[in-house]
């Protein structure tokens, strides 16, 4: 199975990306916002990749538009992490607008 990491931030698609880890297995794309998620999601669908995470700035709100992207026919996750974990997210990303 092939699949695709989407990392949100101050990245380019055309730019920020491996062309491929594991042999071919994986890929790793860096985008700036949802909408630009949205079409990598989409192309990576039609492109016929197995599965592709999201980095948790997504959120559920913005996986669940991925996933309608993907018209829903791959599975599509997002990395989280525990509650307790807050702080230690606000310090490393405080410029984040969805940070907690």
């Amino acid at each position: 199975m092939t699949f695709a990491f989407l990392i949100l931030g101050d990245f380019s698609p055309e730019q920020d990306r491996t062309a491929s880890i594991g042999g071919g297995s994986a890929r790793m794309i860096g985008v700036p916002d949802l909408p630009a998620a949205c079409a990598a999601a989409r192309a990576l669908a039609e492109e016929g990749i197995g599965c592709i995470e999201l980095c948790g700035a997504f959120g559920p709100d913005g996986a669940r538009q991925v996933i309608e992207a993907t018209g829903g026919r791959i599975p599509v996750g997002y990395v989280t992490h525990f509650p307790e974990q807050d702080p230690l997210f606000r310090a490393a990303f405080p410029d984040d607008p969805h940070n907690l």
